[in-house]
């Protein structure tokens, strides 16, 4: 299938591609922390010699543990060594849905061939004990939209995935990995892994060398989520990974489709249960046109490189004391809008937007999608 062009956009130097690997591998420091550093401090390495005062003003016990230029540039060269690329963000290579999608990694791991990020991609998840006819049913669907123009995305599992996978190998696929891209979870995909990078691309956001755990997993979800238009669900049991990539999807405004199963069959549960509350029931691949038809015509342009402030923002006036009381107050367990606390505050939105930062560094706060914040214990 012949790949369009990457879309536009700047590079980062190498040394800046060395800061951005030093503060998103730096301890407590997530996509949304990361783009609210660079905001507030201008640039990446800035922000890491900002980092522990942050944390202390947060009330931290510890003060994080920063990555060392030593350990960054490890990270670069064995990447590298294996014939990888950390992809930044705003740069031409990077995936331009994955790009404007709430949580973007800041940087990605890839390899293998980068064109294959441009056509509309699909998701495929389901099952990774998917029956016989599970297994065909995702081969299937994911040929015919792989002849239609499409990528193909999946999580590299057993069954399912890697169905989709396999059928999808002619026309591209990609590989979304949960821990580094040396440490391939199952072991025994390795091969396939191995036939996806020839003409389609591993992606991950784990640093080399991590040893996926299973909370790394729903991170993995959530890139597979952004990078499709929709995603279509084969086979889940109610308490499956792949309802966690629907409500992922979901929450990222993309299509959700699912594949009816039997109401005898466990592992249709969860896929027959995104059905009842809404998904769209597809049986082949015209379905799945039918059902992105509008978005179809979406022109998703990969963002400019993330915005800077013009004046470090450090430089201005951080708010009162009480601001910080009154915003820290506003907090609580349960998620709340950063815009809802914002007005509820009356503080302005940078001194909002400090005060979090230091509380995530510290360890006490979480982000959710959607901008939403909660304090953590």
């Amino acid at each position: 299938m012949q790949r369009a062009a990457s879309h536009s956009g700047a590079r980062l130097t190498d040394e800046q591609r060395l800061a951005w690997l030093r503060l998103i591998r730096s301890e407590n420091v997530g996509p949304a922390t990361f783009r609210n550093l660079l905001n507030h401090f201008g640039g990446a390495t800035a922000a890491i010699e900002a980092l522990p005062d942050l944390a202390r003003r947060g009330g931290a016990r510890a003060l994080p543990k920063l990555c060392s230029v030593e350990d960054a540039e490890r990270e670069m060269a064995g990447v590298a060594r294996i014939g990888g690329r950390l992809i930044a963000l705003g740069e031409p290579d990077y995936p331009r849905v994955l790009a404007v999608s709430d949580g973007a990694p800041p940087l990605i791991t890839v390899i293998g061939d980068t064109r294959c990020f441009s056509p509309p991609t699909i998701a495929i998840v389901g099952a990774r004990n998917a029956s016989a006819a599970g297994r065909t049913f995702a081969a299937r669907i994911a040929r015919d939209l792989g002849e239609a123009g499409f990528t193909i995305a999946s999580g590299l599992a057993r069954g399912v995935d890697a169905a989709a996978h396999e059928a999808s190998l002619p026309t591209g696929t990609i590989a979304v990995l949960a821990g580094g891209v040396d440490r391939i979870y199952p072991p025994e995909n390795e091969p396939l892994l191995r036939k996806i990078v020839a003409a389609g691309a591993a992606v991950t956001e784990m640093p080399l060398g991590w040893e996926p755990r299973a909370r790394d997993f729903p991170r993995r979800n959530r890139i597979i989520a952004g990078l499709a238009r929709g995603v279509v669900v084969v086979e889940a049991a109610l308490r499956s990974g792949s309802l966690i990539t629907a409500r992922l999807a979901n929450e990222l405004g993309r299509e959700v489709m699912a594949a009816p199963g039997s109401p005898l069959d466990s592992r249709c549960e969860g896929s027959n249960a995104l059905l009842r509350d809404g998904a769209t029931l597809i049986t082949n691949a015209g379905h799945v046109l039918e059902a992105l038809g509008p978005s179809l015509g979406d022109r998703y342009e990969g963002p400019p490189p993330l915005p800077l402030a013009e004046e470090p923002e450090a430089q201005r006036p951080a708010g009162s004391e009480t601001d910080r009381t009154r915003i820290i107050e506003l907090l609580g367990p349960s998620p709340a809008a950063v815009d809802d606390i914002v007005r509820l505050s009356g503080a302005q939105a940078r001194t909002v937007q400090l005060v979090l930062l230091e509380l995530e560094l510290a360890g006490r706060l979480e982000r959710h999608l959607g901008g939403r914040v909660s304090l953590v214990g």
